[in-house]
Formats: C-alpha cells, structure tokens, sequence
C-alpha cells in the first residue's frame, strides 16, 4: 500500500472526504480542483464586508459530520464552531402570517396540537418510525457501494423493508396522518433537498423529518465553507495534497485501467482515480467514449433535481422579520412544482426560500447590515439570460417587501445572481443543475449511477450523481464509502 498513488478530480466534499480517509490509510493523495478553494459548490463569496455561502446553508444530520472526524481521533469542535438554531426556520404562509418551527421538543408538540387537535400524538409516532428509517438508512443504505443488489438482499435489511415505505410517497404518508395543511408542508418540505417532490420521493425519507425535527437545524460558524476547509484540514494534516486553478482536462489510459490525469500540459501518473467532481463531465468529457459507462442518452433520461436562481444581497440594514432560516409558501407550491418537474419552464410564482446567517453569525456582515441569500428552486436545463434574472429579482423584492413589511430595495448594497450558467461554468454541472439526481424510486440505492467503471477497474466516481445522493451529508458519506472501494481495489 505504501507509495500508491490515488489522484482525485474535484475537492468538493466529497473529493475532501475521500482525500482524508485514504491519506489517513497511507496512500499518496493528489487532489486537483479546477476552481481556486475547497468546497465545491460550498463555495464563498467575501466583498465589501460580506461573505455569503454560495451554495448550501443547512447543517443537518451533525451526527454525520461528527462521525467523519471521530475517524481520526478528532471531533468537529476541533475545527470549527457550531450553533443550535432555534427557531429553526420560519415558514411564511401570508403577510404577518407564519410560524416558526422551534428547536424544543415539547415547543415542537405543542405548536402542533395548537393547529391540529391529536396531531401531537400522531408526530410522535411519525417521529418514532422516522428514527427508525434513519437508524437503517444512515446506518446501513447509505454506506454500501450500490453497484450490485446483492447487499440489499441481507436479513438485517430486508426484515424491516416493510416499515421503510419503499413503495408509498412522502406525501401520501404524510396527508395518511395530518390534515391541516400547513402541518403537512412542514413535514413535507424537507425533501425538496433531496430533488423531487413529495409525492414523487419515497417515504423512506420521512428519515428526513428526523434530521430536521429531532437532530436540529446548526449553523457552523463562518459558513458551510467554513465547514469545507476544516476538511481540507484534516486531509493535509493526514498527509493528502491540494491543486486548485488546476482543471483537469483528461483521465489517462493504460492497458486497460486508467494511468493517472493530464492536467494542463503536465501528466501525472497513480495507481488509481477518483471522479469527484460532476460524474456526467468526467465520464463525458474526460474519458474517451469507448471507455464510458453510460452514453448521453442515458444521462438525458435521468430524472435531474432541481438548478437555483440565487441572489446574494448585502444591504445597509438588519432586515426586520426574518429568522436565519426562512421558507415563503405564500403561493401555490404544487403549481411551482409542476413548472419544474412536468411542465420544465421558468415557475410563474416561486416559492422562495431566503437566509439570513447574519441573525445567528455578525461577522458575515458589517455592523448593522444584513446578508440574504434568496433561493428559487428551477428547473435544469432552462436558458439562463439577464432579463430573466432581473424579472425574478424584482419578483423576490415586491414579495418580501410585502410579506415582512419594509422597504428592502432601496438598502441593497450589493447584489449578485447565479445560475444555470454558473452552475455548469463553475462545477461543470450537468444541465446546470444544483443538487444533482433525483431521489426518486428508480434512482434509489443501486440504481444509481454506479461507482465504479467496469472497463476501468481503477476508476471510481463520488458525489451527488452516485451514491448515496444529493446533500453535503450524502457527500461526505459518499467519498467515505469510495474511499473503502479504492482501498479494496489496490489491496486486492
């Protein structure tokens, strides 16, 4: 195992994950990052006093990451600081009408009782089988490699198939036990990190519910990025070395297995590759076709989860009304849904979803301002101008001046968007999508993208395109489990 080499294509988590894992086992770890820092899509943005996370926000499921460090004999509070947020998160339903979602478990029952008489006793038996589903799920599902059935088919596993929901949606399971509607858009919204609606997302992802309503909403102070870099960290202190500004434009070939990368005009050689940045581009554009596992018109039919319109605004004010988290279901999200996933186009009136990390973290803004980062859910493969940006802005500033009660407009100091465009010209992302596939029933487990070539036998892939799926803990957990396969292989 000494002096082997593995060479890892992209650093965001999980490129990171896997770069600490296998340089902790000893091998010789090159990470090449066309961009210029760690993260990936948890980028940051830092300009006139205000850092803004580029791409996710929510910390859940910390006992994820905490795993990760207890790997090395570390613990997350030896890199960076988190926080309970409590609210929550908002939910907007009208001007002046809300409802925020505490941390506190008694709160959390009594706030549902308070809409919905008996519903307290029905979340906590919902709550019990959801723990349940995130015992095995994160436990078990999400740790096996997924390119064959077989683990699948083990008598731990399949013993409690029937209380997973396979075959029942999130929203039939949820509307099954809640009837007030805006109970049922608490419970069903934390899938939209997953990639589909509610009614198209097994209900083994009520697991969700659990990370969400019983492991708590953090915030990791500094930002997700701050986050990223603790893991660039822990890889360099195990030995893992970095390249950023260093895209890679080609996966070498030997006698049948790959021979290391071509980056730039240098060539650099191992015994293994990892494809962690955006599978679709490293199989598509970084291997020659007869060496693919998948041809286009199998990427075209996956079903893809959603891009994001986003806008990143510093104003020269702390915004009235807002919690750090803040979701706006004022308008019809099922229709919203529909213009993403049925009917592909540009949605007629959003749901939104703005943060504000300044509530809980000032030094993401100078005193006295405020940081939002407004988020639209869209559908990928959209074209992306400025006219529609500048619609969709407007679009978000009439509707939080109107349900939060304030005139915003005329305190932005600054203002970005980013889109489709950026998604596929920062991360080569497939139809500039944000979260990458959908985890919908034919997309779960083993029928996702696999992670490994079988032409290839040393070339592996990571990230939100193959197993486990789409989230910064689903990454993680996804370079946790390649890196096992590589260290499998080269010890074959």
């Amino acid at each position: 195992m000494v002096n082997k080499e593995v060479h890892i294509v992209g650093a965001g988590f999980a490129g990171l994950s896997a770069a600490a894992i296998l340089a902790q086992k000893g091998y010789a770890v090159k990470v090449f990052e066309k961009n210029d820092t760690a993260g990936g899509r948890a980028g940051v943005l830092e300009i006139n006093g205000y850092r803004f996370d580029l791409g996710p926000t929510w910390y859940w499921m910390p006992d994820v990451f905490e795993s990760f460090f207890n790997r090395f004999g570390k613990s997350v509070a030896d890199y960076y600081e988190l926080k309970r947020i409590d609210p929550g998160y908002r939910v907007y339903f009208g001007k002046d009408d809300y409802i925020d979602v505490p941390a506190g478990q008694d709160e959390l029952y009594e706030l549902f009782e308070s809409i919905e008489t008996g519903s307290s006793y029905e979340l906590d038996r919902f709550l019990k089988n959801a723990a349940l589903k995130y015992e095995l799920g994160m436990n078990k599902f999400v740790y096996m490699s997924g390119d064959t059935v077989w683990p699948y088919l083990r008598w731990d596993v399949l013993r409690n198939l029937g209380r997973m929901n396979f075959l029942t949606s999130v929203s039939a399971y949820v509307r099954k036990r809640f009837r007030n509607p805006r109970l049922r858009k608490i419970l069903e919204f934390p899938v939209i990190f997953l990639g589909a609606t509610a009614s198209k997302t097994p209900a083994l992802y009520t697991l969700m519910n659990y990370a969400d309503l019983k492991l708590g909403t953090w915030y990791p102070v500094g930002g997700m990025n701050a986050v990223a870099q603790a893991f660039r960290t822990i890889g360099e202190e195990m030995g893992a070395a970095y390249f950023f500004n260093a895209p890679v434009q080609e996966i070498l070939i030997g006698t049948n297995k790959t021979r290391g990368l071509r980056v730039e005009a240098e060539e650099y050689y191992s015994d293994a590759v990892v494809g962690a940045a955006d599978y679709h581009h490293v199989e598509q554009h970084l291997l020659p076709e007869h060496y693919r596992r998948y041809t286009e018109k199998y990427w075209d039919s996956r079903v893809m989860a959603p891009s994001s319109l986003l806008f990143y605004i510093g104003t020269d004010k702390k915004i009235k009304n807002l919690s750090h988290h803040n979701l706006f279901f004022d308008e019809d999200f099922d229709k919203h849904a529909s213009q993403i996933y049925d009917e592909p186009g540009w949605p007629s009136k959003p749901a939104l979803y703005v943060s504000s990390n300044a509530q809980t973290d000032p030094s993401v803004a100078p005193p006295g301002h405020d940081n939002l980062i407004v988020l639209i859910p869209v559908a990928p493969g959209l074209s992306d101008t400025e006219e529609t940006r500048d619609h969709y802005y407007n679009l978000v500033m009439d509707r939080l001046e109107k349900l939060t009660s304030q005139e915003i407009r005329s305190h932005v100091r600054f203002k970005k968007s980013f889109a489709h465009n950026d998604f596929t010209r920062e991360y080569n992302s497939y139809k500039g999508n944000a979260y990458g596939l959908a985890n919908t029933l034919l997309q779960t487990a083993f029928l996702k993208p696999g992670m490994r070539n079988p032409k290839l036998p040393n070339l592996f892939y990571t990230g939100q395109l193959t197993i486990p799926g789409p989230g910064v803990p689903p990454t993680i957990i996804s370079g946790q489990v390649v890196a096992g396969e590589v260290d499998k292989y080269l010890n074959r």
